[in-house]
């Protein structure tokens, strides 16, 4: 197998499996303790993916938060802010979504070819942008990612980005934090879709860790291999 970065996914879900309702407004599925815990999460990784639904709908900073955290980054040879990337097949990203204007780490964004010149010349100097097929492979992604020294990938979703990377068989450790209630909403996004995973009954996760935060429950999942 071609060198890549550990890939590490974290998500929040309700216990039925979505991960925001059908309202305008963003569902909180985590609590203060989780979202500090998180930040620790990402603060141990070289880079930071999300889709490009994701910046369009919630417009994240994707910044490790914690002073301390950021001053033992830069301690160990590390920038203070991570690598921020994003996947868009159609190129609609605003160039004033905070994705591109906190943080002074590089801002990848992979995308088709035919899109790649226009999205390049409007978001200016704010991110490279990278051809990586059409549509977007994330393997190349992946390999393209290695070669600019990312040894570990943190993706924090949407759901679509998780079913991808997980029916691919490119996600290493699968960190679930579950949120004690229901939606019960059919139109609202789940944690991922229909595919076909390598996980499976015959071949399931390795449950490496459960953890009680309050309410809440972290299950930290390895899938198969032996990477780390």
């Amino acid at each position: 197998m071609s060198q890549r970065p550990y890939v590490l996914l974290s998500c929040a879900m309700s216990v039925d499996g979505y991960i925001d309702d059908a309202s305008p407004e963003r569902l909180r599925l985590s609590s203060a303790a989780d979202f500090d815990r998180v930040d620790g999460v990402r603060a141990a990784c070289d880079a930071i993916l999300v889709g490009a639904g994701t910046i369009r709908a919630d417009d994240p900073k994707l910044l490790v938060k914690s002073a301390a955290r950021r001053k033992r980054r830069v301690e160990r040879g590390m920038p203070p802010d991570l690598v921020k990337v994003t996947i868009s097949a159609s190129g609609d990203l605003d160039p004033d979504a905070r994705f591109f204007t906190t943080g002074d780490s590089p801002k990848l964004v992979y995308a088709p070819p035919g899109v790649v010149p226009g999205l390049a010349e409007r978001l200016g100097d704010r991110a490279e942008v990278v051809d990586a097929g059409d549509p977007p492979d994330l393997a190349a992604m992946l390999a393209d990612l290695e070669k600019r020294g990312v040894r570990r990938l943190m993706v924090e979703g949407g759901g679509t980005i998780h079913t991808r990377f997980l029916t691919a068989g490119l996600a290493d450790e699968l960190q679930l934090v579950v949120a004690p209630f229901f939606i019960g909403d059919p139109s609202a996004p789940r944690f991922v879709g229909p595919g076909v995973f390598p996980q499976s009954p015959e071949r399931p996760m390795r449950l490496a860790e459960a953890t009680r935060i309050g309410d809440l429950v972290l299950l930290r999942y390895l899938l198969g291999g032996t990477r780390g």
